[in-house]
């Protein structure tokens, strides 16, 4: 998996062209998700994103990076954040070798089920979520959307 960002962005919302942009990839092991929340947060943080969609934001990725890590097979994933919409929307994606795009979760974790929440939380807290065929690794991406607040 090549996980240097290419010169074109991946397709985001029908908005405005992104103004800030960070990609940046990880082994796909266990410990990539507090990599990522660490990364995301001081993105967020040094933007100025708001402390609610940021937290919403770490979150996200997490759930998005551990469920790369333990469905896929992927050796690496790649992290996405992108600003739109004059920094009202933040888009997060994670790309992995995985080929099965990820449908919505049709039912929910059993009471004492250690796993199985992941879907549910990003459904529950992004404003739009979905996969697609990855146009920057040979596999798929997930993505979701959340509108930041002032």
């Amino acid at each position: 998996m090549t996980l240097s960002p290419p010169s074109t962005p991946a397709p985001a919302s029908a908005e405005t062209a992104p103004r800030r942009e960070c990609w940046f990839g990880l082994p796909a092991v266990r410990a990539s998700a507090r990599s990522a929340r660490d990364t995301v947060r001081d993105r967020l943080r040094a933007w100025q994103v708001p402390g609610d969609t940021c937290c919403d934001a770490v979150l996200l990725v997490s759930e998005l990076t551990t469920n790369a890590v333990l469905h896929t097979g992927s050796e690496r994933v790649l992290c996405g954040l992108t600003l739109t919409g004059g920094e009202q929307r933040l888009r997060i994606e994670l790309h992995d070798d995985g080929r099965a795009l990820v449908p919505p979760p049709e039912r929910h974790a059993a009471p004492f089920a250690e796993g199985g929440r992941g879907l549910v939380l990003i459904q529950q807290l992004a404003d739009r979520w979905g996969s697609a065929r990855s146009t920057r690794v040979d596999g798929k991406v997930v993505w979701a959307e959340l509108t930041t607040c002032p």
